[in-house]
């Protein structure tokens, strides 16, 4: 990964005009944000810039508009939020660039927080229109990205800006990117990744480049019956893509020659219906009747999983192990994700987890705050995982 400039390269800011693209694309209902994470996470750089007397600018998208102005998708809603977080009045321009901007950034003081409205109600955003992106720069003296959950689109506010105004990375951007970099970049080793999930279909490009750069993957959830499939074991009726057996192969080819080792379950929790506490029962792996299917990772398999983590010296982890959110069949991510913390809180391990279903799993498990980073990135954290670039952060290299 190459350096990038930092908030540390920033200095006599005090009466700057500094363009802060943030992430607040939260969850709203009835008018009401009911998930400040996001908000909370780029609390840090925002407070930094105000308190050495910027004037933060806010740029943000919300939603779907797709370049079109609508109501309920106006950052509006969004700004008593970000003032409860921040315990800082945060004044609201109605567009982010043109009069409305210019006359709210004019009245501003050394110091003040204003958040431009939606910078996705203008189809120049996600074209990364020329025009579109001057007509953003023109407002700015100096540009800071902090939303990696974006840095995966080359969009105005998002790369544009970067080549028209001196261009750093936000805290929460610094502290994602130096956790990634402990993570695949440069690791300790050896390196375990787990990866769960439905579908092997939604990460063929993740689990190629996995497979490179990791010294062991564990692979679980439903995608771990098709690898099983592909070896030739009945999976019942088991969720299964059965016409991506070659693929399955094609991956566990790459691992033997990269010297990767694959970790399939050795046995099944399994149960003829997919309910809360249905009646089910652990086989070995190679014992699932045709009528039943596996939800979750037998005992042993858990054992095999928590072996090759303290093994590790660093974990990568993105999906559940099993169907997480229905007991019984929890209880190997459960016991998976505590064992990682334990690992963790004692310096052994670095443990790195990212993807929507994971952080719910290790919410669920009560040690979400207990790995070393956890990333609520989305769709940024699984393309850094398949080892592309990044154009959000390409841009910041220095």
């Amino acid at each position: 990964m190459p350096a990038f400039k930092t908030l540390d390269n920033l200095t006599d800011i005090a009466g700057k005009r500094v363009l802060l693209r943030v992430d607040l694309n939260v969850p709203v209902a009835d008018g009401e944000v009911t998930d400040a994470t996001r908000i909370e996470r780029v609390a840090p750089t925002i407070r930094e810039l105000s308190d050495k007397g910027a004037k933060v600018i806010l740029l943000a998208h919300f939603g779907r508009p797709k370049g079109a102005v609508v109501p309920d998708m106006s950052l509006s809603v969004i700004s008593s939020a970000v003032e409860q977080v921040l315990d800082h009045a945060v004044f609201f321009a109605s567009d982010c660039i043109g009069a409305p901007a210019e006359e709210a950034i004019a009245k501003m003081n050394d110091g003040d927080i204003l958040l431009l409205e939606n910078t996705r109600f203008h189809k120049g955003e996600e074209k990364n229109d020329p025009d579109f992106t001057a007509a953003l720069a023109k407002n700015g003296d100096i540009y800071v990205n902090d939303a990696f959950s974006a840095a995966h689109r080359a969009h105005a506010s998002t790369e544009g800006l970067a080549h028209h105004l001196p261009s750093y990375a936000g805290r929460t951007m610094q502290a994602e990117l130096e956790a990634l970099e402990k993570g695949l970049g440069n690791p300790a080793r050896p390196v375990v990744a787990i990866v769960g999930g439905a579908k092997v279909s939604t990460k063929i490009d993740l689990l190629m480049n996995l497979v490179k750069k990791v010294d062991a993957l564990v692979i679980g959830g439903g995608m771990a019956n098709t690898f099983l499939a592909a070896r030739g074991v009945s999976v019942g009726k088991s969720l299964c893509e059965h016409d991506l057996a070659t693929t399955a192969n094609n991956i566990m080819a790459e691992a033997e020659a990269s010297g990767c080792a694959i970790v399939l379950p050795v046995d099944g929790v399994i149960a003829r219906e997919f309910k809360a506490d249905a009646e089910s029962e652990v086989v070995a792996i190679d014992a699932i009747p045709a009528d039943a299917m596996v939800l979750d990772v037998g005992p042993e398999s858990i054992e095999k999983v928590n072996d090759w983590i303290s093994k590790a010296q660093t974990l990568v982890w993105n999906g559940p192990l099993g169907a997480f959110e229905i007991a019984p069949f929890d209880r190997a991510t459960v016991a998976a994700a505590r064992h990682a913390a334990e690992e963790t809180r004692s310096g052994r391990l670095v443990s790195i987890a990212g993807g929507g279903d994971t952080v719910a799993a290790l919410n669920h498990a009560g040690v979400a705050d207990d790995f070393t980073y956890i990333s609520t990135a989305g769709g940024a954290f699984l393309e850094w995982m398949e080892g592309k670039e990044l154009p959000g952060v390409a841009v910041l290299a220095k």
